[in-house]
């Protein structure tokens, strides 16, 4: 059975929930500019110091304290990003489809290419609104194209739920392409078509 990956940020160590793999928690990857007035540093820094304690509490299975802290950074600063889609994340998990939905667009108005944001909202479109899905993937895929495997998969079964088996069998080789390994994740029926063909580059190399 397909495992759908549900992008929880970029860094750290990898949890595993019910039925879908966590990633780290997203977080800003520089201290606030000194440059800044100090009032204006102050508040960013304690934005971030908060938007820390929250991924914390969120390793530690406490999703209802990170949820907390995060709405107290946004009291902070209503453009955080981070603290947005963490905020979705957790919604997510926990089935509450509306709020997440709301909390990545929140995070997408600041950020519209925010790739994983872009993700997990497909994710959630994917059984009510397919085709949405597959557009909001694509823009994943084209703000990001070096690291497209996981947005291309998805787009791949979409596709493929859709009958739509050309598209499917472009991105599924795409993939197997990057990543030889993820063949086993693509649909049987797919494999075949899309699975690298040692003997063509080893006549290739023989001539």
């Amino acid at each position: 059975m397909k495992r759908t990956t549900l992008w929880a940020g970029l860094a750290g160590t990898a949890a595993v929930a019910t039925g879908v793999t966590v990633w780290a928690f997203q977080s800003p990857s520089a201290a606030p500019s000194e440059s800044k007035p100090a009032s204006v540093a102050r508040k960013a820094q304690q934005a971030n110091e908060l938007l820390q304690t929250g991924i914390r509490q969120q390793e530690q299975q406490d999703p209802n304290g990170a949820a907390h802290t995060y709405n107290k950074v946004l009291e902070l600063d209503p453009r955080n990003t981070f603290a947005w889609y963490n905020l979705g994340v957790i919604a997510q998990q926990a089935g509450r489809t509306a709020d997440a939905r709301a909390a990545y667009d929140k995070a997408l108005k600041i950020d519209p290419k925010f790739t994983s944001a872009l993700y997990n909202e497909a994710i959630l479109l994917r059984r009510s609104e397919p085709d949405r899905a597959i557009e909001v993937l694509q823009r994943a895929i084209a703000v990001n194209p070096k690291a497209d495997t996981a947005a291309r998969l998805e787009l791949g079964q979409i596709l493929a739920e859709r009958d739509r088996d050309d598209e499917a069998e472009e991105q599924f080789r795409r993939v197997v392409a990057v990543n030889p390994s993820l063949l086993a994740n693509v649909p049987e029926q797919f494999r075949d078509s899309v699975s690298p063909s040692p003997t063509s580059s080893q006549a290739g190399s023989t001539r």
